[in-house]
């Protein structure tokens, strides 16, 4: 036994407080906050929309990340296992986490495929949606194009419309219509692969070294594409009214709801990553501190991000002579469609495509390679005797992103891109999805864990083993009534008041029924994991339902004693002693 123990491989720490930062960061400031925050803000109420959105950063946002990052530095475990330690009946939690964590895995690479495909393209000497005299201009499109001026927004907008369907995308008329393989996409895709790959073969011994690049390289990126969209002709005009407060707004459900879903999507809540990246913390790292500058990094970059966007979009509403409504968009199309157009525009356009295209490939490589390995660690503390040995990282690992390759190559097909849509609609930016895990979390945390052992809430576990101060009442307040509260009013919403609206390609092509039952197979395929885990687990305990009940909300006695505790044992104290001290005080609170 002491063989095998001694072949099973430490989990590891971060190098240094820097390398958790910079991941934690790489992770929540991704591509959401360049296409996303921008355009949400424009079209709710410019300034007045910070109103919603600061409310549900406040009873949301930094709550649950608090909370999510102090589970994983106090537990030192994964996504799924720090649940069964905590509270063994919310571990459903951690598998609809990493589900969600899977299909982001197998769809979200393809936009970084995307990318690098206009990357390679930025290197030439004409921009290829700068010219009409390209093999995917045919037909009626060529004839229309190539006799016009090529400074006409129109016009260049038909020729990158016609590069992303016809040449990235390869569309075909719909999902029915599988089509060939994009060849060139999937080379990109496997291109990107292996380099999310080496990024994270090693663990944090690899990942804390990589991110001090991709994470801040992009914010150099920024800062130059910032600074050369302000110096822009009618910028500063769009720039304005991109914050003009419209507080009639205000009393639209719908700005609400949207900006609770941008705090879940770009804060990264709920699917078990800040769990993961916190678990290689030191125990006594301050993570009460870090979660308030990482979570004002993050909306600190959305907003800044949104003056790099719109200055460059209102630079092409005032060439043009047209409201801004009709080059602003959110979506893929702004970083495939919209920019591309302006950069054609400007002076040196191969430099700021470079620019801007490096930018996109490093905030999804960040946000990618992190998701990956919040699975694999996951796995990897779930079965610790067989995964944790040496070099058996690294082929999981492998294994792992064959599987994920595997299962997108429908999304590099002709047909990939309505497969694509639906993941991306139903299976991983789904608001009523991740904002139903954020209800159990903060249900299970609050008041299962909270209630029946208050010595061991999450608050005072923070005070007396990570921060040595209890966190703000507000927090408390938060965990056990705002947060949930808030969450389920937006889930309501999204199930009932507003109309439902089937999801559409384009606003022109409608799925058929097959296609819109599988993308709510897709939904549901993990959010009913936490119901479905705590029934399984009450049916087949022992003993009464009571008694079930209350062993499947106790704490795994492993859990690691406080500093406090820990000084007033005695060093001839035997680990097993201390646990039966531990079990003796669990066993006395059940009764």
């Amino acid at each position: 036994m002491k063989t095998i123990e001694r072949q099973i491989e430490e989990r590891g720490y971060w190098g240094s407080k820097a390398e958790f930062i910079l991941a934690v960061a790489g992770n929540v400031v991704g591509l959401g906050n360049v296409w996303r925050f921008p355009y949400l803000c424009y079209k709710y109420g410019g300034g007045m929309r910070c109103v919603p959105y600061l409310m549900f950063v406040a009873t949301c946002g930094v709550p649950l990340f608090l909370l999510e990052t102090a589970m994983g530095q106090y537990t030192q475990e994964g996504g799924i296992t720090c649940w069964r330690r905590l509270c063994p009946l919310a571990e459903g939690i951690g598998y609809a986490g990493q589900v969600i964590q899977v299909y982001c895995c197998m769809y979200y690479i393809i936009i970084l495929a995307w990318a690098l495909f206009y990357l390679i393209f930025s290197f030439s000497s004409q921009l290829p949606w700068a010219s009409c005299d390209n093999m995917w201009n045919t037909g009626d499109n060529k004839i229309n194009v190539c006799t016009c001026n090529l400074t006409s927004l129109t016009f260049l907008s038909l020729f990158i419309m016609s590069l992303y369907r016809r040449r990235v995308l390869a569309l075909s008329g719909g999902i029915e219509e599988v089509g060939k393989i994009n060849w060139e996409i999937l080379l990109c895709v496997v291109a990107m692969w292996i380099i999310c790959y080496f990024c994270i073969w090693k663990g944090v011994k690899s990942t804390g070294k990589v991110v001090y690049f991709t994470a801040t390289f992009p914010y150099v990126m920024l800062l130059v594409l910032l600074f050369r969209g302000l110096t822009l002709p009618g910028a500063l005009q769009e720039v304005v009214f991109y914050l003009y407060p419209e507080p009639s707004l205000l009393a639209d459900s719908q700005v609400w709801m949207e900006a609770g879903a941008q705090i879940v999507f770009s804060y990264s809540l709920s699917v078990g990553t800040l769990t993961v990246l916190s678990s290689y913390n030191k125990y006594n790292n301050n993570c009460y501190r870090d979660c308030f500058w990482l979570c004002l990094l993050n909306s600190g970059t959305s907003l800044v991000t949104g003056f790099a966007v719109f200055s460059v979009l209102g630079f092409m509403a005032h060439e043009q002579g047209v409201p801004i409504e009709e080059v602003a968009e959110s979506g893929p199309g702004l970083a495939f469609i919209a920019y591309p157009q302006a950069v054609a525009m400007m002076p040196f356009p191969q430099l700021w495509a470079v620019c801007f295209f490096i930018m996109i490939i490093l905030l999804g490589l960040d946000t990618h390679f992190v998701a990956v390995e919040a699975v694999v660690t996951s796995m990897m503390d779930l079965f610790p005797a067989v995964l944790r040995r040496a070099g058996r990282r690294e082929i999981f690992l492998l294994f792992f992103c064959l599987a994920c390759f595997m299962g997108q190559l429908f999304m590099v097909t002709e047909g990939g891109m309505y497969v694509f849509q639906l993941f991306d609609n139903y299976a991983c930016s789904g608001a009523s999805c991740l904002l139903l895990l954020s209800v159990f979390e903060s249900l299970a945390m609050g008041w299962i864990f909270g209630q029946l052992h208050t010595s061991y809430q999450i608050g005072l576990n923070i005070k007396s083993h990570i921060t040595n101060s209890r966190p703000n009442y507000i927090f408390m307040l938060c965990w056990k009534y705002l947060t949930p509260l808030v969450s389920m009013v937006s889930v309501s919403f999204v199930c009932s008041v507003v109309e439902y609206e089937p999801l559409t390609f384009n606003r022109w092509y409608v799925y058929p029924d097959w296609a819109y039952a599988l993308g709510w197979l897709l939904a549901l395929s993990s959010i009913l994991l936490v119901p479905g885990w705590a029934m399984g687990r009450l049916l087949a305990g022992k003993g009464s339902l009571k008694q079930r009940w209350l062993h499947l909300c106790n704490p795994d006695t492993n859990l690691p004693l406080s500093n406090k505790q820990r000084a007033g044992m005695k060093e001839t104290v035997s680990t097993t002693e201390i646990k039966d001290l531990v079990r003796l005080n669990v066993e006395e609170r059940e009764n």
